[in-house]
């Protein structure tokens, strides 16, 4: 803020209030003139209360001096105004400065957002000033990167002239051009193709830790190393299997899994057993339909279950007026609740 003002900040020592001792008289005077001018009246808005504060800020200004001549208006008028400079074009705007390191992918982590920088300061520390428009990226005092800041999460700034050439030729594919590659090979790896364009609509997202591949162009570099019909295979017992990556076509191809084809699941096989239910037991019909050997409790929708529903004793209420009969009631109540806690028969 010094800077972008062009002041000069000369702090005073702690707990030692003469070093600013005409601020401390400023304060001490605001304190008397305004604060104490008002601490006695009533506001019932914002703007009132400026209002009064300006006024009496007015008063304290243009009251003459005890020992000398003028008043501070004049003073400010005569000393400080003609030694003013004009303010700055652009308003100061706040920064927050933090420390990240680049990836490997140089891309550095700023709250949960992902930004760039030249990819020969992979692994290295860098500065980070964020503002709320804007992040740059310093390195050794010397600014190296500058980005639009994101306030999501999860998302990505990159920049071409920060990538190396190998991967700038990387770019030129564009998810239309991967997924017409991908047909002319089979339906198998273009479906594999778009599943991965899918997953991840950042390219930034699919770069590896060690070569930064663009999704899909990792399918793509697979066609250097195996063939076509092997490629088409493989990425068909990926579909299979739903298995839709980079990792489980490699690992089919590796291990010649392509070759041996896809088992078909094993079909169900249904147990008979007086213990297996089947799912007519969970079915609520109607009377005809509880006529089974199912427990009681299956029959709760039923109209007439095959046996009668038990029937409890009901507990004889005590008369009002007699006394013993209630404290009897209840210290046997209080015994039962003790017994069916702990265990004892003592309560009884």
């Amino acid at each position: 803020m010094a800077v972008h003002y062009d002041a000069v900040v000369l702090p005073a020592r702690v707990r030692k209030p003469k070093d600013k001792a005409k601020v401390e008289e400023a304060v001490q005077n605001s304190e008397r003139r305004i604060l104490a001018k008002l601490r006695n009246r009533t506001f019932f808005g914002l703007a009132e209360l400026r209002e009064a504060i300006r006024e009496a800020l007015e008063d304290l200004n243009n009251r003459p001096f005890q020992k000398m001549d003028g008043s501070r208006r004049s003073l400010f008028l005569s000393l400080d105004k003609p030694a003013l400079q004009p303010l700055p074009s652009t308003r100061y705007e706040f920064a927050l400065w933090k420390k990240a390191r680049a990836n490997v992918d140089y891309h550095i982590e700023v709250d949960h957002n992902y930004y760039s920088v030249p990819y020969q300061l992979a692994k290295q520390e860098v500065e980070v000033r964020l503002t709320a428009s804007t992040v740059e990226v310093l390195f050794k005092g010397k600014r190296v990167a500058s980005h639009r800041r994101f306030h999501g999460k999860g998302q990505y700034s990159t920049l071409k002239e920060h990538m190396p050439d190998s991967h700038r030729r990387y770019l030129e594919w564009s998810p239309s051009r991967l997924v017409s590659w991908a047909k002319s090979i089979g339906p198998n790896t273009a479906k594999v193709a778009e599943t991965i364009l899918a997953q991840k609509p950042h390219p930034e997202q699919g770069f590896s830790t060690h070569l930064r591949w663009v999704p899909g162009l990792a399918i793509f570099r697979l066609a250097k190393e195996f063939q076509n019909d092997r490629i088409e295979a493989a990425c068909g017992r990926a579909v299979a299997l739903g298995a839709y990556s980079y990792r489980s076509v490699q690992s089919i191809l590796k291990r010649n899994l392509d070759q041996a084809g896809v088992e078909a699941p094993a079909e169900a096989v249904t147990v008979e057993h007086e213990n297996v239910r089947g799912p007519g037991y969970y079915i609520q019909g109607d009377d005809q339909s509880c006529q089974s050997t199912r427990p009681w409790r299956a029959y709760a929708g039923c109209a007439s279950p095959p046996w009668p529903r038990p029937s409890w004793p009901k507990a004889k209420t005590p008369a009002a007026g007699n006394s013993a009969s209630r404290s009897a009631s209840a210290s046997w109540w209080t015994g039962s609740r003790r017994t069916a806690r702990t265990g004892d028969s003592r309560g009884f």
